[in-house]
């Protein structure tokens, strides 16, 4: 298999579920802020021009969450989508949950800081991304009482969507208030499979580019 992506990107979430599996792959760099990303070879394998993307023989495959899945169903005798459809289903629900409900108000965040032109950046929808993240970071944290991982006793889809998305929260300084969350992220990055921490990505471009 092949693992195209770059730096802190939301390919840092499927290397986190390829190393949970112990699976063998390549990891190639797409050098997003050079262009690489547009380039007519890279737009074959994802017209959006986005990372990550998964090649797997003949099978091409974007979209993070999607890989996740993928592979906890490559490898099923790994425990990343459970067997039982009640204990499956909950996986399937807090990952859609950490896509639709704590990903975007951190997109919308970092669209309107620094990925728009500065004369479209919105001061004030920063303020309500960050309100929006509390809110269902409430939600999470009060169901992380009494647990180590989102469903069940081990590490599942869910976990290796979600503790990305919490090194990005803990970046943007969102996670003061929820200390069942920070400590769900430092057990969670404690793993020896863990993907490497956002900060650390970043620190890794700019030694390349210096």
């Amino acid at each position: 298999m092949k693992l195209y992506g770059f730096g802190p990107t939301r390919s840092l979430r499927a290397q986190w579920a390829l190393r949970e599996l112990g699976a063998e792959f390549e990891f190639i760099p797409v050098d997003l802020t050079a262009g690489e990303g547009q380039t007519p070879e890279f737009l074959r394998l994802n017209p959006a021009g986005k990372l990550p993307v998964l090649v797997d023989g003949d099978l091409i495959l974007t979209e993070s969450a999607a890989i996740v899945f993928y592979l906890a169903e490559k490898y099923p005798g790994h425990g990343l989508l459970p067997s039982d459809l009640g204990t499956r289903a909950q996986v399937y629900r807090w990952a859609l949950f950490a896509m639709t409900e704590l990903e975007q108000p951190l997109w919308r965040m970092a669209r309107h800081t620094f990925l728009y032109p500065e004369d479209k950046r919105l001061p004030a929808d920063i303020d309500l991304a960050r309100e929006d993240f509390r809110d269902m970071a409430a939600v999470l944290d009060r169901h992380m009482e009494g647990r180590t991982y989102i469903v069940g006793d081990t590490v599942t889809a869910a976990d290796c969507v979600t503790a990305y998305l919490m090194d990005w929260a803990n970046e943007e300084d969102l996670l003061a208030d929820f200390p069942r969350l920070r400590a769900y992220m430092d057990r969670m990055y404690a793993r020896p499979t863990a993907a490497p921490r956002i900060a650390q990505a970043f620190a890794e471009i700019q030694a390349a580019s210096a």
